[in-house]
């Protein structure tokens, strides 16, 4: 699902794609789609090509601080 989202956000991201997404169409996009997904048979994978998710991997927030990080920070600096 990660994989997923960053697919659609790199595509989002793109001029074209926002002015073509009306607000209805926007609301019924999801990561959830699993249709590329091929669970049984053979399935041809190339690993000489990677997807260029660095863009999309760079918008991805890092982990919140807690308050007691904060205050602790804020303690630090006052000194």
């Amino acid at each position: 699902m990660h994989v997923n989202t960053l697919l659609l956000q790199d595509i989002l991201s793109e001029e074209k794609w926002q002015k073509r997404l009306t607000d209805a169409d926007r609301r019924a996009l999801s990561p959830l789609f699993w249709t590329h997904v091929n669970p049984y048979g053979r399935f041809e994978l190339d690993m000489n090509s990677h997807l260029d998710l660095a863009p999309a991997a760079s918008m991805v927030p890092g982990p919140v601080p807690d308050a007691q990080d904060v205050a602790q920070e804020a303690a630090v600096t006052s000194l």
